[in-house]
């Protein structure tokens, strides 16, 4: 379900209307209110299905689904079909029929005289705070710092200068560096036959209390559902987490780490600098990740990993050794 506080629903719409060019199948008078992914989607929502070989048949009852015509039959409770030969692409272009960002209100003072601070926030000159925002009592803003519509800021956090908080529910006693970006949209793409598109995001960025985000660092809401910063995590500067992340409690970032999309990194976990983390993995519990390690699989907890594919540390080591010898031993033989 989209936040309210954040995203205007346009709905309810027909099927017909939303998608007038299309093959459809099934009830075309259908009305849509919604947007969901597949495995949530209910009655009044539309998805999209782009299954795997193999794959298991939708188990929901969505109001319509975005899908194959070869595929059509794993969509067998839908009200109603909509048929692309690419659906994800197809599905990025409906969803602005249905949903609408909350934006900054036309003429509105920098203060909109929706928003709520509560005893105490300091404001610096050049803020601007969107409308229904809510600020902590004793929270600190810096010069030009840009809070969003609907966005939450805890008590006695500090927010610094040029930082952007959009689309973000943020804990108390938070740090956010200057320059900072959060809740902006996520790379997200889909093929479509005039070359790629951006996937809307609808998601929120949630930071818990006591994070904080380093300077120019940037935190991507996700598609559909929450990123998250657990309690006590320490981002350094220059870092980046994608969209539908989910960072545990007391993480170490530093510099320059690099973690994309759906991937979740466990509770105490240790990232060095120049980290890269590839999409939907997971790190577990306590590992820690040495400087420079590129990571393409899953990180069991409590390991230590490093190199370029990363690997267990002793075995990167053993590894590097053989090299070593390998390398001298030409050397010696070519002289």
């Amino acid at each position: 379900m989209i936040d309210p506080r954040f995203y205007q629903a346009l709905g309810p719409v027909t099927v017909r209307a939303l998608a007038p060019s299309a093959d459809i199948g099934g009830d075309a008078d259908r009305r849509v209110a919604s947007v969901a992914p597949a495995e949530r989607a209910g009655q009044d929502d539309i998805c999209y299905f782009e299954a795997k070989k193999g794959a298991a048949a939708l188990a929901g009852a969505p109001a319509a689904c975005v899908i194959t015509a070869a595929q059509a039959h794993l969509a067998p409770n839908a009200g109603a079909l909509i048929l692309s030969e690419r659906p994800r692409a197809t599905f990025a272009q409906l969803i602005p029929s249905l949903v609408r960002l909350r934006t900054f209100t036309d003429e509105a003072p920098a203060v909109d005289p929706e928003a709520r601070l509560e005893d105490g926030v300091r404001l610096a000159p050049g803020v601007v705070i969107g409308p229904g925002a809510q600020i902590g009592a004793g929270a600190e803003i810096g010069p030009n710092a840009v809070i969003g519509p609907g966005v939450a800021i805890g008590r006695r956090t500090r927010v610094g200068a040029r930082a952007s908080i959009a689309f973000a529910l943020v804990g108390d006693d938070v740090t956010i560096l200057a320059g900072a970006v959060i809740g902006e949209q996520g790379f997200g793409v889909a093929g479509d036959a005039s070359g790629p598109i951006d996937v809307p995001h609808l998601g929120r960025v949630i930071v818990q209390d006591r994070v904080t985000i380093g300077a120019n660092s940037t935190i991507d809401r996700g598609v559909f559902d929450d990123t998250v910063i657990g309690e006590g995590t320490k981002i350094d500067n220059l870092c980046h987490v994608a969209h539908n992340c989910t960072i545990g409690r007391g993480v170490l970032i530093a510099a320059f780490g690099g973690i994309s999309g759906s991937t979740t990194v466990g509770d105490g976990a240790t990232l060095g600098g120049r980290v890269g983390i590839a999409d939907h993995r997971t790190i577990g519990r306590g590992a820690t990740l040495a400087g420079g390690a590129a990571v393409f699989q899953d990180v069991p907890p409590g390991e230590v990993w490093s190199g370029y594919p990363a690997k267990p540390l002793r075995k990167w080591l053993r590894e590097a050794a053989w090299l070593s010898r390998k390398a001298a031993g030409t050397r010696n033989e070519g002289e």
